[in-house]
């Protein structure tokens, strides 16, 4: 099951399966209590969810990384929380860390634990117990993104130029080993 891809009409239908679980549905009369594929598109767009784990002619598939975002989403998103918090809360999260949010099992050496029991998520912003902390990240290319953990700030500009350029070496890299595919910017 963990390798098992869907469809992105498939997609709802497994998040509503791990929803049905330990889910008190949505506050915000706006706030579908399931996504739709625009939806998910959106969610794609803006860096909430991965892109496709793979293709099959002009079918895009998803996995269990996706799934397990647009659950931790449409649970944070119940909690109260904006799409500009659940951001920060899941930017750079591990399998481990979107399996607590969505409170789903959680993959340890080829098998499912059982059901994690999600912690409680962070308070939304403005209610003085706020634990959502700013994480600058730098994204080299379309598939690569460096995630500075320790940094208090947001590096600046010369500071993005020297990254760039001592990353050429790694996205060649990664181009190489098949780990990320390269942007095409020789089409130009």
């Amino acid at each position: 099951m963990s390798d098992e891809l869907w469809t992105i009409e498939q997609l709802p239908e497994r998040v509503a399966a791990l929803l049905a679980e330990n889910y008190d549905g949505q506050r915000n009369g706006r706030v579908r209590e399931l996504p739709n594929g625009r939806a998910i598109r959106w969610y794609t767009t803006i860096g909430l969810v991965d892109r496709p784990a793979a293709h099959r002619g002009r079918t895009a598939l998803y996995g269990r990384r996706h799934l397990l975002q647009i659950v931790a989403v449409k649970k944070l998103q119940a909690s109260g929380h904006s799409l500009a918090e659940i951001q920060l809360v899941m930017m750079g999260a591990t399998d481990a860390k979107l399996a607590e949010l969505a409170g789903a099992p959680i993959r340890t050496e080829g098998f499912w634990r059982e059901r994690a029991v999600a912690p409680a998520p962070p308070e939304p912003a403005g209610t003085g117990r706020d634990t959502v902390r700013v994480v600058p990240t730098v994204r080299l290319n379309d598939s690569v993104t460096v995630v500075l953990d320790a940094a208090e700030r947001v590096p600046d500009a010369e500071e993005l130029a020297e990254i760039e350029a001592a990353a050429a070496p790694l996205l060649d890299l990664l181009a190489r080993l098949g780990l990320a595919p390269t942007t095409g910017e020789d089409d130009q």
